[in-house]
């Protein structure tokens, strides 16, 4: 599917099986969603996934971005806190899970030269399509166009029609996430109540000090 671009297939047909095919704006992306599915999430044994949120820092931590990349994104309306947004000074924004996994995708395109326009539009049609299957997608671009693949054959097509320039195989991310947060601090969001990792980074600076 192509998530950015003239609206053209470039060569490539629309498919009956699901294949790479035109995608224009927003209502499109609707007619396809399905139920959310909820992620298997970070941690186990705890709170479910959706009830976990996750401060700036830490996600900046999990993603590798800076706080200033995180804040300038929020405050374009790039990537927003889902969980709480910023409601003016002493509050703090709380990014869920996803968010996070959607950031590091911004850093990778931007990393590749991907234009920040065809970030947007990428960045707003998985709202738009309820992030169900993200774990399972991969998104290709040839620097100018983004497509959506969910399917091994989807990607050989798009390589063979030369649009594949460069490949995000989101289900990667997903788990470089999943395993940064699950040694991060997260919050509840029903309590506020701090969910304390085992983080061996924390434990190794104990040992310096007991050293010293």
């Amino acid at each position: 599917m192509r998530i950015t671009g003239d609206g053209t297939t470039g060569g490539i047909p629309a498919r009956s099986d699901g294949g790479p095919y035109p995608l224009q704006g927003s209502a499109a992306a609707a007619a396809r969603r399905q139920p959310e599915s909820t992620p298997a999430g970070p941690v186990g044994g705890g709170p479910a996934p959706e009830q976990i949120g996750y401060r700036g820092p830490t996600a900046c931590a999990a993603a590798g971005i800076t706080y200033r990349q995180l804040d300038y994104w929020a405050r374009t309306a790039l990537v927003e806190p889902s969980v709480r947004p910023a409601h003016g000074s002493g509050t703090q924004r709380l990014y869920s899970f996803r968010d996070v996994v959607v950031l590091k995708i911004v850093k990778r395109f931007l990393d590749t030269g991907v234009a920040l326009q065809n970030i947007r539009t990428t960045v707003q049609h998985l709202r738009d399509r309820g992030f169900e299957d993200l774990e399972r997608m991969t998104l290709m671009s040839d620097g100018a166009t983004v497509y959506e693949c969910t399917s091994p054959d989807q990607v050989v097509s798009l390589l063979q029609g030369g649009q594949g320039v460069f490949g995000i195989a989101v289900g990667v991310v997903w788990r470089d996430v999943e395993n940064a947060l699950s040694q991060l601090h997260g919050e509840r969001v029903d309590t506020g109540e701090t969910l304390v990792r085992h983080n061996p980074a924390d434990e190794l600076a104990a040992r310096r000090n007991r050293a010293v």
